[in-house]
């Protein structure tokens, strides 16, 4: 094989050919914008424990000193748990001698014992100072900030039950991530706090603590011996290999921060200007202009003109202008003006700019425009409904992936313990539930409802919907946030009371002469003809 020979013309250079053709991405403008954008590839994870502390550092700092953030964080809180979110066991009993009915009453029983636990202080929080659906607000919160919130599951042995007066020993104990820490060795198969093995499934986590004024390293096994979960930990990963979250806020620092800078910025020119400005302008001539008088050598015409002068500067004297508690003004001098400016501060182009950063910085944090600005001036009854629509899938994901964690995990260690120590009967016993653990935990848990520009528009359309069978009860009592069982056992007892009473029910209606599809008032002067 000998080497090839290409003949290149003088003052020309060999190209080659895919780099001679225009490019189909990253094709660049002639003012080369995309070349003036350096970006670097790095893997998520490491890109995210490179910047983790300082980006958690000025999420709190920029919620902490900005009301506006501060109501953002409090609409996610509303919109993704309200109160909290209701316990909707699913148990499947399959297969371990459980009816119907059975299985009605032993759902009813874990929620009563789960409502009276998780409103409890004292029992389920390790501190004895946070009832559940305050931790899972706290960690919402983090989430925010930090991208990430961590607990751990504790246990207290019967001694320090009856040292505190309580009956349960299963506590939960939430721990700030800014505590897990975000050391890596990869050979150890530690990632910025968490242990992984082999096969990439976190076993322990490292946390750094204060006991008695000492800094103190100490490490938590995610799950025990039995599978057990013992360690929460809720962030929404964005690569397959993520192991920490980021701040919520990260992609809205630079929006915020411009929008602070812009309202400062026009803060301060107003106040320069203050509320108004008084203006003096005269056509008296300057100091230039005596000066050229001089030069003329005239001195007939400079003597007149400066006797001129003075007999206006005379009549000047006479007039005053005083701007004060007590305003003056008298009659001005021949060829002065004095007129009022108000401030033009801030201008047209102030209020359609803010609104362009605070929509950016809505649609990062997952809320509404008017949720974060309280700005309905443009708003319509369409606009409003598809807003709503639009986020609402954001909402019920973040409930799904963030919220109920912080819900599920303590309520698998309360039923746990629960059917343990023979508080909720079980058949077969705590064997039998140890044996199918999983399957009989499992839970939804159900947020407030969608909200709705025009209520009786909605309660039309959840009409419509059962009366053509496209729907169920129990799917719209979830819709808004409502427990299906919980409403039928609730009219079921009003139902009989009016009845035992010798009062007509107010849920006859539904049940007697009404039809789905027509309204109330239709079957009420159906009534009255009969």
């Amino acid at each position: 094989m000998t080497k090839p020979r290409i003949r290149v013309p003088a003052g020309r250079a060999v190209h080659d050919g895919a780099q001679a053709r225009p490019r189909a991405y990253l094709r660049d403008t002639r003012s080369g914008v995309i070349a003036a954008r350096p970006a670097y590839l790095r893997e998520h994870r490491d890109e995210v424990r490179r910047v983790w502390d300082r980006t958690a550092a000025l999420a709190m700092d920029l919620i902490q000193n900005s009301g506006r953030l501060k109501g953002a964080c409090d609409q996610i809180l509303a919109d993704t748990v309200g109160t909290e979110l209701t316990l909707n066991p699913q148990p499947d009993l399959s297969g371990l001698g459980y009816d119907d009915k059975e299985r009605a009453d032993f759902i009813a029983l874990v929620k009563k014992r789960w409502k009276m636990w998780a409103w409890n202080a004292a029992e389920c929080d390790l501190r004895g100072k946070l009832t559940v659906p305050q931790m899972a607000d706290i960690g919402l919160r983090w989430w925010i900030a930090f991208g990430e919130s961590t607990g751990v599951i504790s246990y207290m042995d019967r001694g320090q039950r009856r040292r505190y007066g309580i009956a349960s020993g299963t506590k939960m104990l939430l721990v700030p991530p800014s505590r897990l820490v975000r050391e890596t060795r990869e050979l150890e198969g530690l990632h910025q706090g968490i242990f992984h093995d082999e096969n990439g499934r976190a076993t322990h986590y490292r946390f750094r603590t204060r006991e008695t004024g000492l800094s103190i390293t100490r490490d938590y096994a995610a799950r025990d011996r039995e599978g057990r979960t013992l360690v929460l930990h809720a962030f929404d990963p964005m690569d397959a290999t993520d192991v920490r979250g980021i701040s919520l806020l990260a992609p809205a620092f630079r929006r915020h921060i411009q929008h602070e800078i812009l309202d400062d910025a026009t803060l301060q020119m107003a106040v320069l200007q203050t509320i108004f400005a008084i203006t003096l302008t005269s056509d008296a001539p300057s100091k230039d202009a005596f000066e050229a008088m001089a030069a003329l050598n005239d001195e007939a015409l400079e003597g007149e003109f400066v006797d001129y002068m003075s007999a206006r500067l005379e009549k000047a004297a006479e007039s005053s202008i005083n701007v004060s508690g007590d305003p003056t003004v008298s009659h001005l001098a021949p060829g002065e003006n004095l007129s009022f400016e108000t401030a033009k501060i801030p201008g047209g182009e102030y209020l359609p700019f803010a609104k362009a950063l605070s929509r950016d910085m809505a649609r990062a944090l997952g809320v509404t425009y008017g949720g974060l600005t309280m700005d309905y001036s443009d708003a319509t009854y369409s606009s409003v409904r598809m807003e709503t629509s639009a986020l609402w899938p954001v909402v019920l994901r973040r409930r799904e992936r963030i919220a109920a964690p912080h819900y599920q995990v303590p309520y698998e260690g309360f039923l746990d313990e629960e059917i343990g120590e023979g508080r909720i009967p079980f058949k077969g016993g705590y064997e039998a539930f140890a044996a199918n653990r999983e399957r009989i935990s499992w839970a939804l848990w159900q947020g407030p409802a969608k909200p709705t520009a025009d209520d009786g528009k909605a309660a039309k359309a959840t009409s419509e919907r059962l009366a053509n069978g496209t729907t169920t009860l129990a799917h719209e009592c979830a819709e808004m946030g409502l427990d299906p069982d919980e409403v039928f056992e609730q009219r079921l007892m009003e139902h009989q009371r009016y009845v035992d009473a010798g009062m007509p029910s107010p849920f006859v209606r539904n049940v007697g002469g009404g039809q789905p599809g027509r309204s109330g008032e239709e079957d009420d002067q159906e009534r009255a003809e009969r």
